[in-house]
């Protein structure tokens, strides 16, 4: 039986603090009664209008509040670098390598933002606060505990994504704070019309995206992972969250017969090779479908398991629909 840890360390615990290397976010199980995945409504491509504003409640009711638009925005997770690339802005220091992304900054200009050390767990607060920030945003249920160091000296915002349309709020809302409406509205709606876009054709492959460094790979989910909740309405994704302790076996998975597979590699200290290659080890592996026609793809955690921003889920889409054809 493969097992997957809390949501709340999706792609982020390093092997010292499991043990192992391990990383995920819930597992999968059947969609419908007859294990196809429940239809879901089409995108609404109309974007409403954002307006500037100093104060807010965002997406999960969290209230926020600045004496203006902030100019130095220091960034502890990767939604946070995406929508600041959307808007235009570079942020003062971050902890992603998401911004050296072709498709986002590369890597010349991602100097630019200075790096925060202490990694993703434990950013050093110090470092965030020689930046002289006006906002910091960090992951909450990572970064929640950063708050009463940070309380005083700057404003600091706990993001907490877990779809598609919790980014897209999330998008709104830091345009709203940074008074980049206009770029704001662009984004969302040049990210809503792709997804409109390739929702009109979805594949009738079955689709999985696995993620891991060893054989204690985890399943994403669209409960509880932002690309994960682009796949039901591109795909056939027959994979639902079992909850923090969710376990799979990998008979499971053979059984729903994957055509197409997406795997993200996580490398932690001295781990290294892909997640797919050290799977192969395993006899039941070759039997998937997709391994045994080569529809495996190794794609960038970066993008698709840290980025969790329109910017970063439209080339999710890209990649997906074009493995999916």
């Amino acid at each position: 039986m493969l097992r997957s840890p809390s949501r709340s360390t999706r792609g982020w615990i390093t092997a010292a603090v499991l043990g192992s290397v391990l990383v995920g976010c819930g597992s999968p199980s059947g969609g419908t009664a007859d294990g196809k995945a429940e239809p879901t409504a089409k995108t609404e491509v109309t974007v409403e209008p954002i307006k500037a504003a100093t104060e807010l409640t965002d997406v999960n009711g969290t209230r926020i509040s600045l004496d203006g638009e902030p100019e130095r925005i220091v960034c502890l997770f990767a939604l946070c670098d995406d929508i600041l690339t959307e808007l235009g802005i570079v942020p003062t220091a971050t902890n992603s390598a998401l911004l050296a992304h072709p498709g986002f900054l590369g890597k010349e200009k991602a100097k630019e933002a200075d790096v925060i050390p202490g990694g993703f767990i434990a950013p050093e607060v110090e470092a965030i606060l020689s930046h002289k920030p006006d906002l910091v945003i960090g992951l909450g249920d990572t970064h929640g505990k950063l708050a009463p160091a940070l309380k005083g000296a700057t404003t600091f915002w706990a993001m907490q994504p877990e779809t598609w349309e919790d980014s897209v709020g999330y998008l709104r809302d830091v345009a709203a704070l940074t008074g980049r409406t206009d770029e704001g509205e662009k984004a969302e709606k040049a990210f809503r019309t792709k997804l409109a876009e390739a929702e009109k054709t979805p594949s009738g492959k079955t689709a999985l995206v696995i993620y891991g460094s060893d054989e204690n790979f985890g399943v994403a989910t669209p409960e509880t992972d932002v690309a994960a909740s682009l796949f039901p309405k591109i795909a056939d994704y027959p994979w639902k969250s079992r909850g923090v302790e969710g376990s799979y076996s990998l008979e499971e998975i053979l059984a729903q017969d994957v055509d197409v597979l997406f795997v993200e590699t996580m490398s932690f200290g001295d781990a290294d090779g892909k997640l797919s290659e050290k799977l192969a080890d395993n006899p039941l592996w070759s039997k998937i479908p997709a391994v045994r026609g080569g529809d495996v793809h190794e794609v960038d955690p970066e993008v698709w398991a840290k980025g969790r921003g329109t910017r970063s889920l439209g080339i999710v889409l890209d990649e997906a629909t074009a493995a999916l054809r």
